[in-house]
């Protein structure tokens, strides 16, 4: 066999590079065909719809390192704490009620006026008066104690009777002494006895019991 015989003759491993080749190529063309497809649908997509997207901010710097206070520099002025907060308690709840009505004025009832009595009759009291004080008064005189005649006694007696209803005279009191107890004694007895009165009345003018008082004189002729 000659040199040119065997260069023609396919072996496998030929057959096997031609498979490659052939399959590259169709692969190369596949892939050009499918690079226009889809630019074509990129195209189509940018043309119907565009979305601006935007882009966030940037992050803030970070701030930079305070450098540390100087050894010698001062403290820093001492900051006062606020003021406590004084809440004061709710105050009760004000309870309201109603405001009543005001009461109804009183019913002011005038009674009738009452009727006018008639003026009481004019009083007819009066105090004991002497009855002929002149007539008894003397015979009272003539009847000169015999003692005080004897004696020589003179003298004027006050005396003070209790006046009945019927004008007798009782209860003889001495009320000024002549000085001698003989006189005295006579001029109560005497007016007691001889004197005669008219009796007090009481405002209708009826009879009642009085007093009087009257001076008996002893003197001697």
């Amino acid at each position: 066999m000659s040199y040119a015989d065997q260069s023609n003759k396919l072996t496998p491993a030929k057959m096997v590079g031609l498979i490659f080749a052939v399959g590259f190529v169709a692969l190369a063309l596949v892939g050009m065909a499918m690079g226009l497809t889809i630019s074509k649908a990129v195209q189509a997509i940018e043309r119907v719809t565009t979305v601006d997207i935007e882009e966030p901010p940037p992050p803030p710097e970070e701030p930079d390192e305070v450098p540390p206070p100087p050894e010698n520099a001062p403290p820093p002025p001492p900051v006062a704490p606020p003021p406590p907060i004084v809440i004061a308690p709710a105050p009760p709840p004000i309870q309201t009620q109603p405001t009543p009505p005001p009461p109804a004025p009183p019913v002011l009832v005038i009674p009738p006026p009452a009727p006018v009595a008639p003026p009481p009759p004019p009083s007819q009291a009066r105090g004991a008066s002497p009855r002929g004080q002149n007539r008894w008064a003397g015979r009272i005189q003539e009847n000169y104690p015999s003692r005080a005649l004897r004696e020589e006694i003179e003298g004027t007696v006050g005396v003070r009777v209790t006046v009945t209803a019927d004008g007798r005279a009782t209860g003889c009191q001495v009320t000024s002494s002549s000085g001698s107890g003989i006189l005295d004694e006579a001029a109560c007895k005497g007016v007691e006895r001889y004197g005669r009165f008219n009796p007090a009345l009481d405002d209708a003018g009826n009879p009642t019991t009085g007093a009087f008082s009257t001076r008996i004189t002893y003197r001697l002729n």
